[in-house]
């Protein structure tokens, strides 16, 4: 499959900016089930000077440089992706035939062993991501029991999450504490994805921050409107083994060939999509996102 994906932001100051530095993290990963056909970045005012360069995660990362005096701040991405339909099914497939055990998995990333040692850094708690607290953990020790496959297990937490905390847009933003999100079961897709993160490293499961797209279809009888998706966020553990395994709690979905790959980290600081730097007078700030995912017809 391939899809167009129309990612713009749009920052209006209340006061003039006379010089900025930002890191756009726009262009999708480059991964085995997962081409890029097509990117192209779109920079108003223009740049002073523009650099593009792999992070630590091999995130693709545009450093951009503005020295011309501005009110408004425009930067557009427009990609072209090819998702391997086959690949991805087959490493569903073999995703579901894994058997090694909670207990097993445990034991093996109790050890020092130089085929898990990176996959190690996934364990480490951020600032936005902390150790997960005693509750956190009885929370999700109820599901993860020594027995069950680290496959069935996680499948299951992502379906408790699903099921027992609600959707609700506008109750969070990226400072809310994990804590409050479990107290109120409510939040977004990243609030669920970093609540996740929490629980599985808090029992020893190497768990990252996946942010990317999904294609989204309007009610029966409407129209698509341009521009009204939204980027989304789900959480892949590290199966010794196996690799790496998607999981998007906010659909209760093993994440298919609808699912664009942007970047992974951390936590959201680690592939925050624009984040930078103004000179400037005033200190507010109005921003705008739209973002558009369209498969394009085979």
């Amino acid at each position: 499959m391939i899809y167009e994906i129309f990612h713009e932001t749009t920052f209006e100051y209340d006061s003039l900016v006379t010089f900025s530095h930002n890191i756009a993290r726009l262009k999708p990963k480059k991964c085995d089930t997962q081409e890029i056909l097509d990117y192209n970045l779109e920079i108003t005012p223009k740049p002073f000077e523009v650099n593009e360069f792999k992070d630590y995660f091999e995130n693709k990362n545009s450093f951009m440089l503005i020295r011309e005096a501005h009110k408004t701040l425009n930067v557009t991405a427009k990609s072209k992706v090819f998702r391997d339909v086959d690949k991805i099914k087959e490493n569903e497939k073999k995703l579901r035939e894994t058997k090694i055990t909670v207990k097993e998995a445990l034991d093996r990333l109790s050890k020092h062993n130089k085929e898990d040692a990176l996959e190690k850094l996934f364990l480490i708690e951020t600032n936005s991501i902390p150790n997960a607290n005693s509750e956190i953990k009885e929370y999700i020790l109820e599901i993860f029991k020594e027995d069950k496959t680290l496959f069935n297990a996680t499948n299951e937490f992502m379906s408790r999450i699903f099921k027992e905390f609600k959707f609700v847009s506008g109750f969070s933003d990226i400072t809310t504490p994990i804590e409050t999100i479990f107290k109120e079961k409510k939040g977004v897709c990243q609030d669920f994805a970093q609540f996740a993160i929490s629980a599985l490293r808090g029992i020893g499961i190497p768990t990252r921050y996946v942010s990317g797209y999904i294609q989204t279809y309007p009610q029966e009888g409407q129209e698509k409107l341009f521009g009204a998706d939204a980027s989304h966020a789900w959480f892949s553990i590290y199966i010794p083994g196996f690799g790496w395994a998607d999981f998007d709690p906010t659909n209760n979905k093993i994440p298919n060939e609808e699912y664009i790959i942007l970047g992974y980290g951390r936590d959201y600081n680690d592939i925050a999509p624009l984040k930078g730097v103004v000179q400037s007078s005033g200190q507010k700030s109005k921003l705008n996102v739209r973002v558009n995912v369209e498969r394009l017809k085979d």
